[in-house]
């Protein structure tokens, strides 16, 4: 058998589901333990890895051809099975950081080095006795990473990452303080872009949604004045600039509620960044001082456009 065989004969012995023992499944276990064609399996480590490493390990040792855009085949064919399987962890970062990682579990590794040995049978009867428990340890282990965060008085969790702290104060902090009342019609996650989307009341304040519309990062209504909030929680891209600020007035022709644009930054050093780029009459608000408003509308107060 060769080493990709191998690796689906492993994936198969401990129970995983038939299409997670398809040659891409069993390419990226043999990237996540190091395991070249000609390496034994007790070679198998767990060093941190990112995507973009696992298909370039691949496509050097294995003479497949898999594309940098491939990077999310992988993770939804591959390691999000994996890390539902307890196969491999991940390092707590935002899935779009740059530093994001996975790695083999210790036990995954240990079971990996006694593979096609005479110690196998011993190993996978003591790895699939404890499975279970494995899967909810390290499923706890990531729900402790996700910052809880209150949307429409129903608890939710962020994904971890400067991008959904700064949304979660948007919605803990700002809301309160400049929409008292409002209620959350959108707001995304790094794991899930749609974690909050009220497409009913959207359509009716004439939002027509199509699947290739960019929404700011999160959306509030305030039904008392009928207003609608557009804000973009800015760590590193994407301030209110005229060009994005043209986009979302296409996308809203419909809408004849009050409009505010909104750009939240986390702290004046990142405002300081993109203070040159902002539109007028755009606000802005920065987290870590999240009492105060700068108003970029001439002599005029907030308030819509």
């Amino acid at each position: 058998m060769g080493k990709i065989s191998e690796a689906q004969a492993f994936l198969k012995a401990i129970g995983m589901p038939e299409r997670q023992q398809a040659p891409i499944c069993a390419l990226s276990l043999l990237a996540l333990a190091h395991i070249r064609p000609d390496d034994d399996w007790r070679q198998a480590c767990n060093e941190w890895v990112r995507i973009h490493d696992i298909i370039q390990f691949v496509n050097m040792y294995y003479e497949v051809n898999y594309a940098e855009n491939s990077r999310e085949t992988f993770r939804k064919q591959a390691m999000h099975h994996f890390r539902n399987a307890a196969l491999i962890e991940d390092n707590g970062k935002a899935t779009n950081s740059p530093n994001y990682r996975y790695r083999l579990t210790w036990e995954t590794v240990c079971l990996l080095q006694t593979f096609r040995t005479d110690l196998w049978e011993k190993s996978l009867k003591e790895f699939t006795d404890v499975h279970d428990s494995l899967i909810s340890i390290y499923t706890s282990k990531k729900k402790v990473r996700k910052m809880p965060v209150m949307i429409n008085e129903t608890a939710y969790t962020f994904s971890p990452g400067k991008h959904n702290a700064l949304q979660k104060a948007i919605l803990e902090e700002f809301a309160p303080r400049f929409a008292p009342g409002s209620v959350c019609l959108y707001v995304g996650d790094t794991t899930n872009k749609n974690l909050v989307e009220n497409q009913a009341l959207l359509k009716e304040l004439g939002i027509a949604l199509t699947g290739h519309d960019k929404l700011p990062d999160v959306i509030l209504y305030r039904k008392d004045v009928d207003w609608i909030y557009f804000i973009e929680a800015v760590t590193s891209v994407g301030p209110m600039n005229p060009k994005r600020l043209q986009e979302l007035e296409a996308m809203t022709r419909q809408v004849t509620s009050g409009k505010i644009y909104v750009t939240a930054f986390p702290d004046v050093t990142v405002y300081k960044r993109f203070v040159a780029d902002l539109a007028w009459e755009t606000e802005v608000w920065i987290a870590n001082e999240p009492d105060h408003m700068i108003h970029l509308n001439g002599n005029r107060f907030m308030g819509p456009r």
